[in-house]
């Protein structure tokens, strides 16, 4: 019979390179303490990397760098899968991820309805921090980063090429997710996103 190791790494192989797991990933494939054994014995033949406690990577290998970790956004991902949480992303990360700023944070702060914590991704910070649940309420996958980085930005402080490059990115935004999320921001930044709606109804 196959053993749990070889499933499991045969599991992997099978992932593109870049991929992110936990062990919860390979339930199915025997008990947890069997899972986590056979993990370690992979990270111990360097076929995957250990990025924090409970999150792996088959890692890019590149020849001109060697080894490449996921990105951040991988990483949060599979922390939110495995722990079963929300995370958004806020301040500084949502202006970058929205294309409004070129400068990518050495600390990434994304709230969430889980733990708080903090963990090092490479040269990366990620902090989990605790919010309400009122701060998760937007569905939307731009509406949500665009409230978050307006708030980083600050009532009163938006340019008017931050806020027409918002409104076209707004404009790819499913409506009925727009609308709702408009309603879940504040009101200084309901005038801005109630902008990208204008034409709707013509």
């Amino acid at each position: 019979m196959q053993s749990i190791e070889s499933k499991i790494e045969e599991s992997i192989q099978a992932r593109p390179a870049g991929s992110v797991f936990v062990p919860g990933d390979f339930k199915d494939y025997g008990s947890s303490d069997a899972v986590r054994k056979a993990l370690d014995r992979l990270q111990d033949k360097q076929c995957i990397v250990r990025i924090s406690h409970g999150i792996y990577a088959r890692t890019i290998k590149s020849k001109y760098i060697g080894s490449v970790l996921p990105s951040v956004e991988q990483v949060a991902e599979a922390i939110a899968h495995r722990d079963r949480v929300r995370i958004l992303p806020s301040g500084s990360y949502a202006l970058n991820a929205l294309g409004l700023s070129t400068q990518v944070p050495m600390k990434i702060v994304l709230l969430t309805d889980g733990s708080p914590r903090s963990l090092k991704i490479g040269k990366h910070t990620i902090t989990f921090k605790k919010t309400t649940p009122k701060n998760l309420l937007a569905r939307g996958k731009i509406s949500r980063l665009v409230i978050q980085a307006l708030k980083a930005i600050g009532n009163g402080f938006v340019s008017p090429e931050e806020e027409r490059r918002i409104i076209e990115l707004l404009k790819e935004e499913s409506v009925t997710d727009l609308k709702f999320d408009i309603s879940t921001a504040p009101v200084w930044i309901q005038k801005i996103m109630n902008k990208a709606l204008v034409n709707e109804s013509e």
